[in-house]
């Protein structure tokens, strides 16, 4: 004798209209094959965080002597540690923050917060009139700039599960690219 049973357990993918998890869920099953279109903008954005940690060491000795805070030559690279030391301090101390509000609001809202910051505090950064301005900027810029796990976790979440250790390569690569070019830049725009 066959029976046809159905496991009681077994369900159907059910979505609540306003979630942005059960958006994510059906965006994920309705994808065929890698979505490079969003890959890219998570290269982009990993690439612009990362560009600012590096991008001043070419210049920033040059900085700290013209803004004549330190007494005698000696003393130019501990300022210039402060500077840009200041911004991995902005960013440790505010990563959890962003975390939280990122699992809060949304990933993408915190992404395009963390972008917008790269340009805003850079080129605030760069119009630096003295040795306090800088370093506020600095760490300003690491404050609304902790996005390493935020980028990762979005990462993960727009790829299906094949696909993620591409995502997390994709991240990865970026961020390795722009730590290379940073001081490249850096050391265009200080001549």
């Amino acid at each position: 004798m066959e029976e046809n049973r159905t496991s009681l357990l077994e369900r159907k993918a059910e979505y609540c209209e306003k979630c942005p998890g059960c958006k994510m869920d059906r965006l994920k099953q309705e994808q065929a094959g890698v979505p490079y279109k969003l890959l890219s903008f998570i290269w982009i954005v990993s690439l612009c965080t990362a560009l600012q940690i590096s991008s001043l060491f070419p210049f920033v000795y040059f900085m700290i002597r013209d803004f004549h805070i330190a007494k005698r030559e000696e003393d130019i690279g501990f300022y210039a540690g402060f500077v840009g030391s200041s911004f991995m301090v902005g960013r440790a101390l505010t990563s959890l923050f962003w975390g939280v509000v990122a699992d809060r609001y949304g990933r993408k809202p915190v992404i395009l917060i963390g972008a917008f910051s790269v340009v805003v505090f850079n080129t605030l950064f760069g119009l630096s009139t003295n040795f306090w301005m800088a370093l506020s900027m600095r760490f300003f810029l690491g404050c609304f700039n902790s996005l390493l796990g935020i980028i990762r976790a979005y990462a993960s979440e727009v790829c299906r599960e094949e696909y993620q250790a591409l995502a997390l390569s994709v991240v990865s690569t970026s961020r390795g690219i722009g730590l290379i070019i940073g001081p490249t830049i850096g050391g265009f725009f200080a001549q």
